[in-house]
């Protein structure tokens, strides 16, 4: 397929006032969702953005990255999971200063981009919004995105938000529901990252009865893909939960260790 090049696609713009005989179906379709960037309606941007973000080439993205200063969070949002498919470190410049952004809504959504993204050079700035956001849906976010770049750095700081949670369960019951799921992705995302210095607040968390059912399954699930011998004996007691899908992911847990349940 035809790649564009940054100077390529300039040239092609220049084009657009004497026709657009002269470009490939893609530089006429990246044309035409850049300039629906300009339009007034937000949802009209917000679709040319979805467009652009759907062609998964890089030059659609650079046109797409336009919108990252739009006036409009939706739009921005738009703009954050279109361009993905820049080169690595280069989408990841362009969105972490999104993890600044005074919406919610935007910090989270550019936190999952960042995670797609896969660069280890957004692993400072996910930490701390792990560490500090106020908004538990960017917490987790970060927590998840902190998985899918696999960075050993992420461990200390997932491993925190789970010894934490399992000193405090027993007291933050009327929050459960929202820091339930920053518990759980951080399980989750220790378990991809498969660093054996996350075994010990893994079986930690789940032991501990006060801990959500779901966090102690992932916790579980984790354990199988640490793969740490000494998590056998804590995988193996929690076979005998009331709780059939935590008994089943224990067992599932062991089955990676190639040991009888």
């Amino acid at each position: 397929m035809f790649c564009l090049g940054a100077s390529e696609f300039a040239s092609a713009k220049l084009l657009v006032g004497q026709g657009t005989d002269r470009l490939t179906p893609l530089q006429r379709e990246i044309e035409k969702q850049r300039q629906r960037l300009s339009s007034p309606e937000a949802e009209e941007r917000r679709d040319a953005l979805m467009r652009l973000g759907n062609l998964h080439r890089p030059e659609a993205s650079r046109t797409a990255a336009a919108a990252l200063n739009d006036l409009v969070p939706s739009v921005r949002v738009a703009a954050a999971h279109a361009i993905v498919s820049l080169p690595t470190d280069e989408a990841a410049s362009l969105l972490l200063p999104l993890l600044q952004d005074k919406s919610e809504f935007v910090r989270r959504e550019a936190a999952y981009a960042l995670g797609k993204t896969r660069s280890r050079a957004a692993v400072t700035q996910l930490t701390n919004a792990l560490l500090t956001d106020k908004e538990p849906g960017v917490r987790g976010a970060a927590a998840v995105a902190l998985g899918e770049t696999g960075d050993e750095s992420a461990v200390q700081a997932l491993s925190q938000v789970l010894a934490g949670s399992n000193q405090t369960a027993k007291k933050k019951k009327k929050k459960s529901g929202e820091d339930e799921f920053v518990r759980r992705a951080a399980a989750r995302s220790l378990g991809q990252i498969r660093n054996r210095s996350a075994v010990g607040v893994l079986i930690a968390t789940l032991e501990n009865e006060a801990n959500a059912g779901d966090v102690r399954r992932e916790a579980a699930t984790a354990l199988g893909l640490i793969g740490d011998p000494s998590a056998v004996p804590a995988l193996r007691a929690a076979i005998a939960s009331d709780d059939p899908y935590l008994s089943e992911a224990a067992r599932a847990a062991l089955r990676k260790f190639g040991t009888k349940n």
